[in-house]
């Protein structure tokens, strides 16, 4: 996430453990792929860098490489986390009035995934690479009759030490907000 100079200063914040884990609770324990999240937010927006480590593919025999299903695995669980730390800290521009109640009641059934794609650039290895994930925009949407919603534009990567290279975006729709 790059400012423009005239913007407010960048604020960082490490890895909150407990939150981690609290995010994490919906996972089974060899699905829990996310070790470490460093949120950094200006300007009403946020982003995270995170570290992963998927020791052994929850549904597939060993491919070797990043695959589809883990990417999006990788990429819900650093959005829940980059999500719940904004409403924590009140980062992210559309989440002003929410709390951590209100993120725990819908991370599972409101925040919904609208349209994902992924490029895979070069193979990454899964038991050890990082990933990055910033909030490029949430507006509140209110269709004709229907009720409001906040529709977010994401954009993430995923990167090795071995040049391996994967990226993409995301359409998020939360759901039923409060």
């Amino acid at each position: 996430m790059t400012a423009p100079a005239d913007a407010p200063p960048q604020r960082s914040y490490p890895t909150d453990e407990d939150l981690l884990a609290r995010v994490l609770t919906p996972y089974k324990a060899h699905c829990e792929y996310l070790r470490t999240a460093e949120v950094t937010a200006a300007a009403g927006l946020s982003a995270a860098r995170c570290a992963f480590a998927i020791p052994e593919s929850c549904y597939i025999d060993d491919t070797g490489h990043l695959n589809a299903v883990e990417a999006n695995i990788a990429y819900n669980q650093m959005m829940y986390y980059l999500v719940a730390k904004s409403v924590k800290e009140g980062l992210l521009t559309g989440f002003e009035e929410w709390t951590l109640d209100d993120f725990w009641r819908h991370q599972l059934p409101d925040i919904l995934i609208a349209r994902f794609t992924a490029n895979f650039r070069r193979p990454v290895d899964p038991r050890d690479f990082t990933g990055e994930l910033e909030f490029r925009s949430v507006t509140r949407r209110t269709p004709a009759g229907g009720s409001p919603f906040l529709h977010a534009q994401t954009a993430f990567r995923y990167r090795d030490a071995h040049g391996g290279r994967s990226d993409g975006e995301a359409t998020l729709a939360f759901v039923n907000i409060p």
